[in-house]
């Protein structure tokens, strides 16, 4: 007998138990999952324009963020960064692609006592500058990387 065929369907009946209960109305998409988003700062332009729909007045600069990514990203479909904080109190720390239809690309709290860092892959059109937004203690502060985007990775 195959026990992991077994636990894979163990696994699926409870998603199919969960996909019975919204089709009937008992359970709504993202109730019990999924929490708020800013719509409002997803749909913003420029940095100045994400900070105002997060709750901030401006942002300074700051040493203390590090973006960890490509130079030349080969494929603008994947691009990989990874942003550390080392601003005591980091409350949340969001991505910023200049040179894409909406601004913020991601956006990640960070509960208290925890390693203010985050790992994610986002979709870049085109070269463009990076912007790391931490928000610590009620402020905000950002730090800017440019990433260069080619086709088939020829650094051009």
């Amino acid at each position: 007998m195959n026990n992991d065929r077994r636990k894979v369907l163990k696994g699926t009946g409870g998603m199919a138990v969960m996909g019975l209960a919204m089709s009937a109305g008992l359970l709504k998409p993202g109730s019990a999952w999924a929490q708020d988003w800013n719509k409002a700062a997803f749909a913003t332009k420029n940095l100045a324009d994400t900070v105002k729909a997060m709750g901030g007045a401006g942002a300074s600069e700051s040493k203390d963020i590090a973006i960890v990514s490509p130079d030349i990203a080969e494929n603008g479909a994947v691009v990989p960064f990874t942003i550390n904080s080392r601003i005591p109190k980091t409350e949340s720390i969001a991505l910023l692609v200049e040179q894409n239809p909406n601004a913020l690309a991601a956006s990640f709290d960070i509960p208290a006592g925890t390693d203010a860092g985050v790992t994610t892959r986002v979709k870049m059109g085109r070269t463009s500058n990076i912007t790391a937004l931490v928000k610590a203690d009620g402020k905000f502060y950002y730090t800017t990387k440019e990433v260069k985007v080619t086709i088939g990775g020829c650094g051009g």
